[in-house]
């Protein structure tokens, strides 16, 4: 009877650790096999820093459409913090790039009408003006006929958390596109939209009735650009 209970003792536990040793193996090959996914998915993606003027330039023309990339002037900070000309081009498009001393990404782009907004925009924050000043003095400049904007002239703001991108294909790791359509003095009445989105994604009228009256146009939450 004593050898009869051993040997079964014995049975259980080389059937204990056996069934151990093959959680533990199949634990193993699934750390092994999501390991192994991440890489594939990291070598794909060959995902790189923005560390360059190069760089710079390559994410900074996603902003702009597919066709008129290679002809777009590209302006905005270089890496050493200069504001310059990063790329010289002639299309209808002027891009703006990211600026490398902030976090994150975001670079535009927007029609050659809106230049002279958007430098004096810059000019006046060099000065050191607030948010309210700037919107005043170019509200007085617009109305003035100083400053030109187009109706229709549009704004594309390419932008995300990530200051890293796909080598392959220029795109910034988790980046959209938001659009600003720029119709000076509209109102919601005038044109005919909300001033505040009915939905996720639907077009609306921020700043009514003033000189930075535009349609805005905003990606959904979890949207990223394929």
């Amino acid at each position: 009877m004593k050898h009869l209970l051993s040997t079964l003792i014995i049975a259980t536990l080389l059937i204990s650790c056996n069934s151990s040793d093959k959680s533990k193996s199949t634990s193993a090959e699934n750390t092994d096999a999501d390991t192994t996914t991440e890489a594939i998915a990291k070598i794909e993606k060959q995902l790189k820093t923005i560390e360059t003027d190069e760089d710079l330039i390559a994410t900074a023309l996603m902003a702009a459409p597919a066709e008129s990339r290679a002809t777009s002037k590209v302006i905005g900070y270089n890496m050493a913090g200069e504001f310059v000309t990063l790329k010289e081009g002639d299309s209808e498009y002027i891009v703006l790039a990211d600026d490398p001393k902030k976090d994150g990404f975001n670079a535009a782009c927007y029609h050659k009408d809106l230049d002279a907004f958007m430098a004096r925009g810059r000019e006046l924050r060099a000065e050191g003006k607030s948010a309210d000043e700037i919107f005043a003095i170019r509200e007085a400049e617009v109305k003035s006929g100083e400053i030109k904007i187009t109706p229709g002239s549009a704004l594309h703001i390419y932008y995300g958390p990530n200051a890293a991108y796909d080598v392959e294909t220029s795109k910034v790791d988790g980046a959209k596109l938001r659009y600003v359509i720029y119709t000076p003095f509209a109102t919601s009445a005038s044109i005919g939209l909300p001033e505040t989105p009915s939905a996720p994604n639907h077009p609306w009228i921020m700043n009514p009735g003033t000189h930075r009256a535009h349609i805005m146009i905003s990606p959904l939450e979890n949207e990223v650009e394929q």
